[in-house]
């Protein structure tokens, strides 16, 4: 996922500041290569095509060809059945990933996670961290993932905003409106009256982030806002591929709304962020550079946490709608109001 490979990034940015005349290679899957472009941490990029690696033989054979690029160490942030066959076929001398039961023997050094953030980088990135100390890294060089645009890029952007007739003289935010997938999105019709929340209190422009086929969801929440709401929105000003997303997410102030791709990528442009957690995502995990200011997070579980007494993330997901049903957004327009006011106002 986009996350989860932006922020795998920082291992690469670590590992030439740390030793300049490495050569590092990252691993990912197709889809996810937009988020990695023009990133000078990176030597090259070994992509693995879902279509075409599916079943044991072309993965192993998949496998013995990046072998053959004889490397001395091998980090496996992933730690799937993917990786693991991918792991076991190569003759790296060091090999480290997180400590599972049952696969340690796949590698030479397995870091155990740990179960509470010790900062405000939040789990997902101090897990990451965490695989570079048997490198005698310690102590990181760098925390914060970024993505890297062209100017041509930032130009075409600002063309964009500009042909849509976007107001320069408003602030202007981002609208996570779905997450990856229907267990990711906050209900559509509390997410509208976070939106009109947005659009009749505040003097903004507001761009809403959804796929060209998910247009039924987005006109579901725009068809139940205010007439005023609704002249703040630019509602087809969308980028034509994950690029041009990102360049527009970067002339953005903010963004709100499901944590996901979007979020990660924002923040990796520095952009500050107000994120609503699905129930069974652990906010430990996600909730990235919390520090209730220019970052800061809602999760039902802020709100009513004996409802999640016993019970894992995976149940939790089989009855998210039931958990979803609870989660209104008056729980938390306060301190939806807080953070705007402090960086609308």
């Amino acid at each position: 996922m986009i996350g989860d490979v932006l922020i795998s990034s920082l291992l690469c940015e670590n590992l030439k500041k740390a030793f300049p005349n490495a050569i590092v290679h990252y691993l990912v899957n197709s889809n996810t290569l937009p988020v990695l472009e023009n990133n000078p941490f990176i030597d090259e990029l070994i992509i693995f095509n879902e279509n075409e690696t599916k079943g044991l033989l072309k993965l192993i054979c998949f496998s013995k060809n990046v072998n053959k690029n004889q490397y001395d160490i091998v980090i496996d942030a992933y730690s799937k059945i993917q990786s693991w066959i991918d792991v076991f076929i190569n003759q790296a001398s060091k090999k480290i990933s997180y400590k599972k039961p049952g696969r340690t023997f796949l590698y030479t050094d397995n870091v155990t996670k740990h179960t509470e953030p010790k900062s405000h980088l939040g789990l997902a990135i101090e897990h990451r961290l965490a695989l570079l100390k048997p490198l005698g890294i310690e102590k990181p060089l760098a925390t914060e993932p970024k993505l890297y645009l062209t100017e041509k890029e930032i130009e075409n952007a600002r063309k964009n905003l500009k042909d849509h007739q976007i107001n320069p003289n408003r602030k202007t935010v981002m609208i996570s409106l779905l997450g990856s997938d229907e267990s990711k999105t906050y209900p559509l019709d509390e997410m509208a009256k976070m939106v009109d929340f947005l659009g009749l209190n505040y003097d903004v422009n507001i761009l809403f982030n959804y796929f060209p086929k998910q247009i039924k969801q987005a006109e579901k929440v725009y068809n139940q806002l205010s007439s005023e709401t609704k002249s703040k929105i630019y509602f087809d000003l969308l980028g034509g591929d994950l690029r041009s997303f990102i360049a527009l997410a970067n002339e953005c102030d903010l963004i709100i709304g499901n944590d996901g791709g979007a979020i990660n990528m924002s923040k990796a442009l520095s952009k500050k962020s107000f994120i609503v957690f699905s129930p069974w995502i652990d906010k430990n995990v996600w909730a990235t550079f919390e520090d209730g200011i220019h970052h800061t997070s809602v999760h039902l579980k802020d709100y009513f946490p004996e409802k999640f007494d016993n019970l894992t993330n995976r149940q939790i997901k089989k009855q998210v709608d039931l958990f979803y049903s609870y989660f209104d957004f008056d729980l938390f327009k306060e301190k939806l109001r807080k953070f705007l006011d402090l960086h609308l106002k």
